[in-house]
Parts: C-alpha cells; sequence; structure tokens
C-alpha cells in the first residue's frame, strides 16, 4: 500500500472514531452511521458522558472517548460566576471543580456547597481501618485518582492537590452537610444542582465525581456511569433552586440549627415556569407519604397523559404505583421502553422483576409486602450492557416524544418520602429528541427480557428459599421463571 493510500485509509478510518460504541463492554464496534445533528430548545441545554456524537479528553489518562465532558460543563459555569455560585450535590470529590469554586470564592463570589453527610470528611483525613466495605472502596478509589505519577504511592503533595472537600477548606469555601439540622442527617442529601449569579441553573442524575463523569481511576474499562445534566437559564428557575438551597442552608456553617432537610423542610409545592417555549415544572421532595402532591404522583400524573410511547433509563425503579400504572398503558396499547440498571434490575424490590412477572425473596427468603407481578410478562424490558463497574444512573423518561421526567429522583418510595431530590418535567419536543437519541444508543445491544444474570440469581434464590413468604404472612409465593415473554 503507498503511503498516499494508507493516509486516506487512516483519515477515512479516524472518520468513525466518533461512532464507537461507548455504552457496552465491547471497545470498539462501529455503529454505522453519524449521529444526528439536533437542535437544541432556547436556553436550555443538556450533556451526556456517553454520547456517541461528543468527544473529549478525559481527565484520567488524557485519552480521547466519546461523550460529553459533564466535569467541564460544571466548572464553565462556576468560572463564568460573578456573585453567586451555590451548589448541593450528594457528593463532591473532583478536584478540578473545588478548584473552580476556590477561585470563584477569590474574585468575591458568594460560594456555598451543601453536601450528603456520609460524603462531607475529607478523604485524607478517614482511616482505611476505621471505614466499612462500601466506605473502604471508596477512599481506595479517590487515592488512586490523587496519584498523578501512577507509582501506588500517595505524596503529601498529591494529596494536597487531590483531596476536593481539603481544597475547600484551606479557602474556607463555607459548606455544610444534612446534618447541620442538629439530626443525623436526612434519608440523603441526594440533590444534583447549582446556581450561579441568580440565573443560571445546572441539575441533572451526575454526582461531581469521577465515578459520576468519566470512570474509575486505575480502572481504564471504566467509562463512568451514565449520566447526564443540563444547563438552564431562566431567573424565574434559578429563584425556585435558590430558595431550595436557603431553606437547606438556613444560617450556614455553625450557629442555629435552622438548616431544613427531609421533612423539616414541609411539604414544598411544584413550581412551573416557561423558559422560552419550554415548560419547566420542578418539585423538590420529600413528601409525606399522604400528600396528593408528592414525586411519583407527579410522575404517575404524567405518564397517564401517554398517548403513543414511553421511553424510561433509570437507575432504581422500585415504586409499585407506578408499575400499575405502566401496566395499564401497556394494556391501552402504548409502546413501553424500560432499561434499568443491571445491578438493581435484580433486586426483590427491583419493579423490572414486577414486570417481566417475576418475584424474588431477599436474603432472609422473605417478599416484599405488596408485590405484584404482572400475570403476563411484556416485552420492551431490558437491561443495557455497561463496562464492569459502570451503572445506568439515569432518572429519566420521554413520554409521546414531548415530555421529559428528570432530575435527581430515582423512581422509588425513598426518593419520595426521605429524600432531599430534584424533580423536573420539561414539555419540549425538541429537548425529548436529545433523551430518545439517548435512549436509542443504550438500547442498542440491551439484553431484554429475563438476562442470564437475572436467572442465575433467581435460581439461587430458588435452591435457598424454596418459596418466599411475604413479609407479614404465611401465604407460600412461588416465584418460578417464565421461560418465555409476551
Amino acid at each position: 500500500m503507498t503511503r498516499a493510500k494508507h493516509s486516506r485509509l487512516r483519515t477515512a478510518l479516524l472518520s468513525l472514531f466518533p461512532l464507537l460504541c461507548v455504552g457496552c463492554s465491547q471497545p470498539g464496534q462501529l455503529l454505522g452511521r453519524a449521529a444526528e445533528d439536533l437542535q437544541l430548545p432556547e436556553r436550555i441545554a443538556v450533556a451526556f458522558n456517553h454520547r456517541d456524537g461528543g468527544r473529549y479528553r478525559s481527565p484520567l489518562d488524557g485519552q480521547w472517548r466519546n461523550g460529553d465532558n459533564l466535569e467541564q460543563m460544571v466548572i464553565d459555569a462556576i468560572d463564568a460566576a460573578r456573585t453567586h455560585c451555590f451548589v448541593a450535590v450528594q457528593e463532591l470529590s473532583l478536584p478540578a471543580i473545588a478548584e473552580a469554586l476556590v477561585r470563584a470564592r477569590q474574585r468575591g463570589v458568594d460560594v456555598r456547597v451543601v453536601l450528603e453527610n456520609s460524603y462531607s470528611t475529607p478523604w485524607s483525613r478517614l482511616h482505611e481501618s476505621d471505614l466499612n466495605q462500601h466506605s473502604r472502596q471508596r477512599w481506595q478509589r479517590l487515592r488512586r485518582l490523587a496519584d498523578t505519577d501512577h507509582n501506588g504511592l500517595i505524596s503529601a503533595g498529591e494529596e494536597d492537590l487531590g483531596d476536593a472537600l481539603a481544597i475547600l477548606d484551606r479557602s474556607s469555601v463555607p459548606r455544610i452537610d444534612d446534618t447541620e439540622d442538629g439530626s443525623k442527617g436526612s434519608g440523603l442529601m441526594h440533590h444534583k444542582f447549582v446556581v450561579v449569579d441568580r440565573r443560571w441553573v445546572i441539575s441533572g442524575s451526575a454526582n461531581f465525581t469521577s465515578s459520576g463523569m468519566h470512570g474509575d481511576a486505575g480502572a481504564p474499562r471504566t467509562r463512568g456511569n451514565v449520566n447526564h445534566l443540563l444547563r438552564i437559564d431562566s431567573a424565574d428557575l434559578a429563584s425556585i433552586f435558590t430558595a431550595e438551597f436557603n431553606r437547606m442552608w438556613g444560617d450556614g456553617p455553625g450557629g442555629l440549627h435552622n438548616s431544613r432537610f427531609g421533612r423539616g423542610k414541609g411539604d414544598p409545592n411544584s413550581a412551573s415556569v416557561r423558559v422560552g417555549t419550554s415548560l419547566i415544572t420542578v418539585l423538590f421532595a420529600p413528601h409525606a407519604k399522604t400528600n396528593p402532591h408528592h414525586g411519583l404522583h407527579l410522575i404517575n400524573r404524567e405518564l397517564n397523559h401517554a398517548q403513543r410511547s414511553i421511553d424510561l433509563a433509570l437507575f432504581v425503579f422500585s415504586a409499585q404505583e407506578v408499575t400499575n400504572t405502566l401496566a395499564k398503558k401497556i394494556d391501552e396499547g402504548i409502546e413501553v421502553r424500560l432499561l434499568a440498571d443491571p445491578g438493581f434490575a435484580s433486586r426483590p424490590f427491583s419493579v423490572v422483576l414486577d414486570l417481566l412477572g417475576l418475584s424474588m425473596p431477599d436474603r432472609f427468603c422473605k417478599l416484599e409486602a405488596g408485590n405484584q407481578p404482572l400475570q403476563r410478562p411484556v416485552k420492551g424490558i431490558g437491561t443495557p450492557r455497561l463496562a464492569r463497574g459502570d451503572k445506568l444512573h439515569h432518572k429519566f423518561a420521554v413520554i409521546d416524544n414531548r415530555t421529559v421526567i428528570t432530575g435527581s429522583f430515582n423512581w422509588s418510595p425513598s426518593a419520595a418520602h426521605q429524600n432531599d431530590e430534584t424533580l423536573l418535567v420539561i414539555e419540549s419536543p425538541q429537548l425529548a429528541k436529545h433523551f430518545t437519541r439517548e435512549m436509542n444508543r443504550l438500547w442498542r445491544g440491551a439484553e431484554l427480557g429475563v438476562t442470564a444474570r437475572m436467572r442465575r440469581k433467581l435460581e439461587r434464590q430458588r435452591a435457598k428459599c424454596g418459596s418466599g413468604v411475604e413479609r407479614g404472612q404465611q401465604l407460600k409465593i412461588d416465584f418460578s421463571i417464565p421461560m418465555t415473554l409476551r
């Protein structure tokens, strides 16, 4: 082959690189055609960290990868701040975001941070021997992230530059967690939002961590939990988010116990604003179970409006009342596609099992009270293929190609009744196209129906438990595995 022909071939191959499949565990699979160029709605941007049509250099190894750089989206917003920057996120462990917050404070910006108490201690102050298994694994991941020379040792300099919360503390960036109200913390302070200059709002499914955006340090096959973030330019929406932030902030660190988290905030009402041609409804959880306007009711209301199609990409789905609504819509002929995180889908309280007509006892051989698996399993239920270590962390639905449900809100009773959460309903056909494209990307190669992973787990539980016993009941319930799906 001549040098000229080799050069032309190399150029042609490089032009295909954005088409590599980043949502599966087999690297280098070609998708066959370029990603569609979609317009964004006025004053709204959205980014997906596994998107086919975007590319950026991973801060983990400097290599080009497919997707949008969610971390840079957050940093750019913070760097643009001139007056205010309020951050409420479950976990913040990316040093570059911490450094951006420090720069903002040095410019005179009012910077404040609210975290979940489980993730509010700098990792460099923790001792491995004091941690449980989950916390120890997290601590080890953060140390690997700080090990910039990859020699397996953490120098004092690497520790100083690699601990995001210690960076904030050294520059006296004010921050609190959900124990500031004098309690042991809410269910979870699970928000993921930033408000800048009382005008810009960033919100979505991503925590501000390497695992949440790029992948795990030292694990090159990981690409990060599958996530998205929205950036919305709206003073009205920013005002609503600022009010939620202020409820949690109270008088800030120390002082009175006047911060409000969880049910201490009362039962916040939903609010709607126009952003260009889009209508955005926002609801902050949690609410009492007796409140007719809690988050799961809002989701049910929107699903009930569906006339043609419902797409769901969910990390956690354990709400029985939503299952019943989906079953009804399926019976009405509505096309439903549901993808859930593979690790969650086969848990005993997963609604995915209900939709597949399955029941799985927990480790105590008990079935969830009120469990109602469908008599006829449905099609269109599955799990995406992901790199080992990555999770499907989205919490979105697309209804009739025009309405998007998203936010930090997992579809679970805990999200509705215990946690500090953000739930957004956005009516925008333009935005819906972006989420549908993400759903289509995940759908390619997804495992539908009863996966091998589910089958193995069900067989193990059958061998251990025989038949499950519903909690509070003596009735024996069979949980055999259906071999065919409708």
